[in-house]
């Protein structure tokens, strides 16, 4: 690459990354200002219930909730900024720990349900593609429109109330049974990585066997994404020049498929799929409260339910900010093998 060619990347990543910086204020602050207006008082909700005004009061002034509103802005991005996200109100712990702890958790999830929606949504992807306007292209058509379409608690709830009537010894809830999160020695704060790393294969298999009926409900609603983008890219890709060629040559229908039309098509997808992270994390917030999944998610369900600020200040920056760089690392992808959009 050429040193211009190199400058006006390096130009492009420089912009992409100075515009996290407005982008996460921006949700800060909204954040912090729609959380004060609305209506609740979190000293009571943390208690459970009505307190003594002068009690009220005193505890209101120990968090600095009675200070002007500007006052207790500048301080939180204060700390912000120094990388202090302060302490929960209903039990006063850091909040920085509390995400390091449960954010490998939440993690799990979502990887999960990544590979699972992966390996459902390419083979019928291709196959739909492949086999356009067939009875099997319907099919699969419509049960990825049924998969994207379908409430995300509906189908948790079907599929809890299915595998506990079929299979009443399949686990429905948690990460993992008691005495694996108990015994499981913890050095990542992923529960799967650390079983594996202690060769505690039992607990291995425990922990897998809680992520199937989450991973699954989380994965679908990505599913109908896959199926749509590798349909459409496949047939695309059939109709390329190059294709053409290689069935030319005589070479078979299934591996000019696979070998020429799926792994191209697959750049495009990949890179959009990249962008669906948003979706997924959205997604975990709800299926960790159809499980109860003891993640970033649940975590940030009970905050806003006992209107604890700090929680839930920064368990939305949190989420933003990986959206916000998954974003940022396609948009550095596509800087990389598309130049033209560098001057964008």
């Amino acid at each position: 690459m050429s040193s211009g060619g190199s400058g006006s990347l390096a130009r492009y990543i420089v912009v992409r990354v100075l515009l996290m910086i407005p982008m996460l204020l921006v949700l800060l602050t909204f954040t912090f200002l729609l959380l004060r207006v609305a209506p609740g008082d979190p000293v009571s909700a943390s208690v459970g219930g009505k307190l003594d005004p002068a009690i009220l009061a005193q505890k209101q002034a120990a968090l600095g909730l009675d200070r002007p509103l500007y006052v207790q802005y500048f301080e939180y991005l204060g700390q912000v900024l120094r990388g202090n996200f302060g302490t929960t109100i209903s039990d006063n712990q850091p909040v920085v720990d509390v995400i390091r702890d449960k954010f490998g958790t939440t993690l799990m999830l979502t990887l999960g349900a990544f590979v699972i929606a992966l390996a459902v949504g390419l083979p019928l992807g291709r196959l739909s593609g492949r086999r356009r306007d067939s009875s099997a292209d319907a099919g699969i058509r419509v049960f990825g429109i049924v998969s994207y379409a379908a409430p995300l608690f509906w189908v948790g709830v079907l599929l809890t109330v299915f595998v506990s009537t079929h299979i009443p010894s399949w686990p429905t809830f948690g990460v993992a049974s008691a005495q694996t999160t108990f015994e499981v020695p913890s050095h990542t704060h992923l529960l799967l990585v650390d079983a594996i790393y202690a060769w505690d294969w039992p607990a291995v298999f425990d922990i897998l066997q809680h992520m199937v009926l989450p991973c699954v409900t989380l994965g679908l609603l990505l599913v109908g994404v896959i199926i749509r983008l590798v349909r459409v890219n496949v047939i695309q890709t059939l109709k390329g020049d190059y294709v053409e060629a290689a069935r030319a040559r005589g070479i078979p229908e299934r591996q000019v498929v696979r070998r020429h039309a799926f792994r191209n098509a697959l750049v495009p997808v990949i890179t959009v799929i990249g962008l669906q992270v948003g979706l997924l994390l959205s997604g975990a917030i709800l299926t960790e409260t159809i499980f109860p999944w003891p993640g970033i998610g649940n975590w940030l369900i009970h905050g806003v339910q006992s209107r604890d600020y700090p929680v839930v200040q920064g368990g939305i920056l949190l989420i933003a900010a990986i959206v916000i760089a998954v974003n940022l690392v396609v948009d550095m992808l596509y800087g990389v093998v598309n130049p033209r959009i560098r001057h964008a």
